[in-house]
């Protein structure tokens, strides 16, 4: 069967996100004053054959945590759909 995993990699929260940051501090010049807090990461699209749901996800979550995210500083969350 076919999977498509849409993938979000982001910095924990508890770790300084020097891009939003940056967009913070600039989103002002935009008028967009009320935009307190900006979190950048990573979007992945990922399209797995698998024999079923579980294996997927177990591909997927090996693919995160080996490769994709830096678990020290980054965590990842996904949504898995046939495709």
């Amino acid at each position: 069967m076919k999977f498509i995993a849409e993938i979000d990699i982001m910095p924990h929260k508890e770790l300084l996100d020097p891009q939003g940051k940056a967009v913070v501090n600039n989103i002002g010049h935009l008028d967009l004053n009320r935009v307190t807090d900006v979190r950048i990461g990573r979007h992945v699209t990922m399209t797995l054959e698998a024999a079923s749901e579980p294996e997927a996800r177990q591909t997927v979550e090996t693919a995160c945590q080996k490769l994709l995210a830096n678990l020290i500083v980054e965590t990842f969350s996904y949504e898995l759909n046939k495709g």
